[in-house]
Parts: structure tokens; C-alpha cells; sequence
């Protein structure tokens, strides 16, 4: 398992950095939070800090997935049948599932579209038990922090709603005081020439970090650097298994997971590591143990 986090930083850019590989025995649930809980402990990070997580390529999550969908289906085609609403015989209903697309093929397009409408109820059904209502009240509400069109979205009630998602963050005292910054923000920035052209949130921390308006809506701002780390990108971890082909090669296939971990991150964050001093390194390399020759 790769492991990425993302964060704001003192900037106001998003910021996402490979942590690390983590061995599992499976893809439950459970293995893989004690496979991160490691991860965490081992670089001094709390898990209590966490304000969302993001998983791709989870092949059981993936497969369970796919196999309500097929129940629902089912379901759905022996309650037509018993209805009368479906017509029986040889080759009809037969069970199906979502097939993938190819890039090249057009047919395989034409067949996933097929399949798709044919599962559409099905479909949606597990979309809807997978995207809660919960999570879209989030999403609509984090909309309305949205620069775009001299803030256009902004709606003090749902922003003060997005500030209930996070406890942690927001006491009782902090949401009354919230209530009064957010009248006074959206006033200032509306009427500021510096923010009128700005468009995308992560554009809008950037802004105000450079304006120093993060200091003057502290709780406003916090409520824009929990919302920039909702959409979590998949691509660095995408990079991170491409990287494994690279730095596991034919001739290195007997590595072990220490050192293809430090070698992913080395050859990953290089941008990092292309700062660091090479005589720091050789002085940390001489550190580590007593050596009969000085490098």
C-alpha cells in the first residue's frame, strides 16, 4: 500500500507528498488502518489529525462493490418477472456486469454504454447508498467558498453548516465568532480588487496568505483549508506504483520492502532531496556508526 498525505502549508498551496509503502496482508478495512496507524506512528503523525482519506485501486472495496451491484440486479429481475413487467426466455436477462472500456476499441465504448443502461437502476442505487446525503450536504456546502463570479456561491447559513463537520476545529465559541467574520469577509473580499479575478479555492488561500487576510478571517481560512483537502488526487499514487517498475527493476527484483521504500521516496520527492547538501548526507552516513575511514 502507497501511502500520500495532503496538506495547505504556510503558503496556502496544496501540498501532497509520498509518505511511504506499507506491507498488508489483505485489503480489509481493518489491515489496512493498522498498516497506516504504523506508518503514522513511525513518522510522529497522529491519526487524530486525519480530516479525510482517500483510497484507489482498494480491491476489496472494488469487488464488493461490484457484487451489490449484481444483487440489486437480480433482485430487481425476479421482481419483474414476478410482475409481469419482464418478459422470460431463452437468452433474456442473463446475468451481466460493467464492463471497462477500452481507449482504442469504439465497440468497447458502445458495449459499457449498453450495460450501463441496461443496470442503470442498480447503478444508482449504489451510488446513492455510497454518496450519503451527509456527503452531499458537504460537497454543496464546501461549494459555497467558491471565489468565482465575485462569490457568487457564498451562503453564510451552509458555510456555518460546513463548520459543524469539523468539531475538532470549531467550538461553540468559535462558531458564534465565525458567524461575524464571514459577514465581514465576504464584504471585504467583494470589495477588493486583488480577489476579483481569482477563481478555485486553492487560488483563494494562496490570495489570502499573500494578502494577509488569513490572520484577519482566521476561522474563515480554516474552513478553506479543511475544504482543499476533500478532493483528493489519486495521480501521485498512480506515480508511485509506476515508480516501483523503475526503481524494482529485472536486475533489483530481490529488494526488500525497507529499501524500496527509500528508494521510492529518494527517487519520488527528488525535488527535496536535490536541496539537501551532499556533504549533510555524507556527514549523517558518517553519524551513523563508527567507521575506520572518514568520508
Amino acid at each position: 500500500m502507497a501511502v500520500v498525505i495532503r496538506y495547505v502549508d504556510n503558503n496556502g498551496h496544496i501540498i501532497e507528498r509520498f509518505l511511504g509503502i506499507q506491507h498488508v496482508s489483505d485489503t480489509t478495512a481493518s489491515s489496512l488502518k493498522a498498516a497506516i496507524e504504523a506508518l503514522f506512528s513511525k513518522h510522529g503523525l497522529s491519526i487524530s489529525r486525519l480530516r479525510g482519506q482517500g483510497y484507489d485501486g482498494a480491491i476489496g472495496a472494488s469487488c464488493k462493490r461490484m457484487e451489490v451491484i449484481r444483487e440489486k440486479q437480480y433482485a430487481r429481475i425476479i421482481e419483474g418477472l414476478e410482475n409481469g413487467e419482464i418478459s422470460s426466455g431463452r437468452g433474456l436477462n442473463q446475468e451481466t456486469s460493467l464492463r471497462r472500456y477500452g481507449d482504442t476499441r469504439w465497440g468497447s465504448h458502445y458495449i459499457t454504454i449498453i450495460r450501463l443502461l441496461a443496470m442503470f437502476s442498480s447503478v444508482l442505487d449504489v451510488l446513492d447508498d455510497r454518496f450519503t446525503e451527509t456527503s452531499m450536504e458537504l460537497l454543496l456546502c464546501v461549494a459555497c467558498l467558491s471565489p468565482n463570479d465575485s462569490f457568487s456561491t457564498f451562503n453564510k447559513e451552509k458555510l456555518i453548516r460546513l463548520a459543524l463537520f469539523y468539531p475538532s476545529e470549531f467550538s461553540i465559541v468559535d462558531l458564534m465568532v465565525l458567524g461575524d467574520q464571514l459577514d465581514t469577509y465576504i464584504i471585504d473580499l467583494r470589495g477588493d480588487d486583488e480577489f476579483s479575478s481569482i477563481e478555485g479555492i486553492a487560488s483563494l488561500a494562496e490570495k489570502m496568505v499573500k494578502t494577509k487576510k488569513n490572520l484577519i478571517f482566521p476561522l474563515v481560512y480554516m474552513l478553506i483549508k479543511l475544504s482543499l483537502l476533500l478532493p483528493v488526487a489519486t495521480a501521485t499514487v498512480e506515480r508511485v506504483f509506476s515508480a516501483m517498475h523503475i526503481v524494482k527493476s529485472r536486475l533489483r527484483n530481490k529488494m526488500g520492502d525497507k529499501w524500496m521504500n527509500d528508494s521510492l521516496v529518494v527517487y519520488i520527492e527528488k525535488d527535496i532531496f536535490n536541496k539537501i547538501d551532499n556533504e549533510a548526507i555524507m556527514k549523517r552516513f558518517q553519524n551513523m556508526k563508527t567507521r575506520r575511514e572518514q568520508l
